[in-house]
């Protein structure tokens, strides 16, 4: 079996080399590497060109910027591999991490995705590792709530069938656009499986724009959370009532940066005290108190007297 993996390339030249080294090194060697430059100002063409012709399973395509959706779905028309994964230019890949997944997806043909292991925001105070158990999911349903899909919906520590993109393509012009994305991979996915083996390394990058969202980045993903929460109609399960309350804090954030109203349901918590953490705990309490528009208030308003005058 064979794996394409596509690494967009944009003004990364002082971490591209790490990149492209961790993959070199992996013990899988039959992958093919789509470069694709996105218009990038810096010296990162020539680095792409310079990998291409040292190893021939380098590729390099050069276009004008048209952002990160657009420079995957670049790399994913092109693509020969019968799985394929994404690789961010200012990450990198644990040794030995392909390797011992395609052994996986050649004894389970069965499995279309293959979500391994990574740690978030890597380098940074912020670092977290989201640490996978070998768990298989034969619906959507259950992925996104039991197995917390939702806290991590990236592209780049997952391998994909190929043909699960033959109708699908990341969404060009939004943020958080893994997240737009996944759920239709799952909805065309026999089986999704998680592993504890491999470690994707997705390091902090304080000017990424998912870092800096504003009210019109962080109203996208809302928007993505509530076509989830329609389609999956939630109820009042513990694992169903915990994702509501990872939306009310989009929804909170949204609200505090543009003023909008809520969009996000009211609905009572019935089991607050299973909620993880204090503050969910709290803000299911006044949820069910206040409802959500004057927890959006209240919300607003607390950020306001902490702001330094």
């Amino acid at each position: 079996m064979t794996l394409s993996i596509v690494i967009p390339v944009y003004r990364v030249e002082n971490s591209l080399e790490r990149c492209l080294q961790s993959i070199v090194e992996q013990s899988f060697t039959n992958w093919e590497a789509i470069l694709v430059d996105d218009g990038s100002p810096d010296n990162c063409p020539a680095i792409c060109d310079v990998w291409a012709e040292r190893d021939a399973r380098f590729s390099v395509i050069h276009k004008e910027n048209g952002g990160l959706s657009d420079a995957r779905n670049a790399g994913i028309d092109i693509s020969k591999g019968d799985y394929i994964t994404f690789v961010d230019s200012d990450d990198f890949v644990s040794p030995n991490t392909y390797g011992p997944l395609m052994e996986q997806l050649d004894m389970r043909p069965d499995i279309d995705i293959l979500e391994y292991s990574l740690i978030k925001q890597y380098g940074s105070p912020q670092e977290e590792a989201v640490l996978l158990n070998d768990c298989t999911y034969t619906d959507l349903r259950t992925y996104w709530l039991d197995g917390l899909a939702y806290q991590h919906t990236y592209a780049c520590n997952k391998l994909f069938r190929r043909t699960l993109f033959d109708e699908v393509r990341f969404p060009k012009g939004i943020v958080f656009e893994d997240f737009y994305t996944l759920p239709l991979l799952l909805e065309r996915a026999r089986l999704t499986a998680t592993t504890s083996l491999g470690l994707y390394y997705y390091c902090a990058n304080s000017e990424g724009i998912t870092s800096q969202a504003t009210g019109t980045e962080l109203n996208m993903l809302l928007q993505a959370n509530l076509t989830m929460y329609e389609k999956l109609r939630l109820q009042h399960s513990a694992s169903e009532e915990a994702y509501y309350m990872s939306i009310l804090n989009i929804q909170l954030s949204t609200c505090l940066y543009t003023g909008a109203e809520p969009l996000l349901p009211d609905r009572k918590i019935a089991h607050p005290f299973q909620l993880n953490g204090l503050s969910a705990k709290v803000k299911a309490i006044l949820l069910n108190i206040l409802g959500i528009k004057n927890l959006c208030t209240l919300y607003k308003n607390i950020f306001r007297m902490k702001r330094p005058h």
